[in-house]
């Protein structure tokens, strides 16, 4: 049996959660000098997602942090462009994600394990792989599209023989991926687009693992065990080789039933400045992991996306909306035209309306809707002072 450290400081809940939002990007200033790029690097991995409603998800990550930045900067902030170095590359950490291109090093445990796997969901056909490395060192940086088709039959999942080569090539670290066409992976060889200082996998596991445990509890500022595993989706006991000597130490929560670490920065000084009010993406590392979420919140949140419809209970990308610091309601956004409208709205009582209502209105306006319209209120008597609240927000 493992012995725990002996905790260095007690939170309470209150404490940890405020250091949670300081960590996310969520209380005191935003950091609008670094911008889009000072969000990644800070979070060090956003999820990318295909649904887009009001915008993609790595989209409404910088906005719930920075406010109505331009979407065509949060663009140009992660792709490569020109003949500039990259400044990200896409690869598995708690799911597909976009990460710092400085990070490159640091999956190199994972890229060992995907060339040592066994086992694989789609066959790699005969001569397929070596034909794709061969076509990209000839031609350039190509789509799955370019390379031969992505797809043998319309179903989303019958991959064709390049693209599943190709991924898999993605996945030894051999492939990367550090730019996007119309949403469409563009494939470069990593000895191209990697650059030079960083493309290697000298470091061994435990370095690897060093290193991301002690990213995910900075950018986390608190948290369980579980919560820093999950982070870069890391096993348990990867956390527990390396926790001791991953720079965090070991603190005990208030109302939490397991052993916490944080970030010794955080506990420095006491978060302090203004609470961020805004939707949240369900994708978002704040919200990300429901256990945690409901841990520090006390709300229950569920992507309802690929839920059936009659079975789903706040709508199909029920965004969370952050004010003071707290998970206040659920909003279901669509648009027509240049309208936002809230399909479906869930309010943690009547304090939520304010902050629901300034959340929406600045969705609006950052993607370009000058009205909101409200369907639906699942607490029918704060239908008429939602709606009074936008009025006056849009008057």
């Amino acid at each position: 049996m493992t012995t725990l450290p002996r905790p260095s400081m007690d939170l309470s809940a209150a404490e940890a959660r405020r250091i949670a939002l300081r960590a996310q990007g969520f209380l005191g200033a935003p950091d609008r000098r670094s911008g889009v790029r000072g969000v990644l690097r800070h979070l060090g991995a956003v999820q990318l997602d295909t649904i887009s409603v009001l915008a993609r998800s790595h989209e409404l990550i910088p906005y719930a942090r920075l406010g109505a930045v331009g979407r065509a900067t949060v663009e140009d902030a992660y792709w490569k462009s020109g003949a500039e170095p990259p400044r990200a590359f896409e690869y598995w950490s708690h799911a597909a994600c976009l990460l710092p291109i400085e990070e490159w090093p640091h999956f190199a445990f994972r890229r060992r394990a995907y060339r040592a796997r066994p086992h694989w969901n789609h066959e790699l056909p005969y001569g397929a792989y070596d034909q794709v490395v061969k076509q990209l060192r000839a031609q350039g940086p190509l789509t799955a599209t370019d390379l031969g088709g992505a797809k043998r039959t319309s179903e989303w999942w019958d991959w064709s023989g390049a693209k599943v080569a190709v991924e898999r090539a993605l996945m030894y670290g051999e492939v990367v991926c550090v730019e996007r066409r119309g949403w469409k992976r563009v494939y470069d060889l990593a000895e191209r687009a990697i650059p030079t200082a960083l493309l290697h996998d000298e470091l061994d596991d435990a370095e690897c693992l060093r290193r991301l445990v002690g990213l995910a509890g900075r950018s986390l500022g608190v948290g369980t065990r579980a919560d820093l595993a999950d982070y870069h989706r890391l096993k348990g006991e990867q956390v527990d080789a390396v926790i001791a000597d991953s720079g965090l130490v070991p603190v005990a929560v208030e109302g939490w039933s397991k052993p916490a670490w944080a970030d010794p920065e955080a506990l420095a000084a006491p978060p302090r400045g203004r609470h961020r009010t805004t939707l949240l993406s369900p994708f978002d590392s704040l919200v990300w992991e429901r256990a945690r979420t409901e841990r520090i919140f006390g709300f229950t949140h569920r992507l309802e996306a690929y839920v059936p419809k009659p079975k789903r209970v706040h709508g199909y990308f029920a965004m969370p909306v952050l004010a003071g610091g707290r998970l206040v309601g659920r909003v279901d956004p669509a648009r027509e035209g240049r309208t936002l409208v809230a399909k479906q709205v869930t309010l943690d009582g009547p304090k939520a309306v304010p902050a629901v209502a300034q959340a929406l209105v600045e969705a609006a306006g950052w993607v370009d809707c000058t009205d909101v319209r409200v369907e639906r209120v699942d607490a029918p008597e704060l239908r008429e002072p939602l709606t009074a609240e936008l009025s006056r927000a849009l008057a």
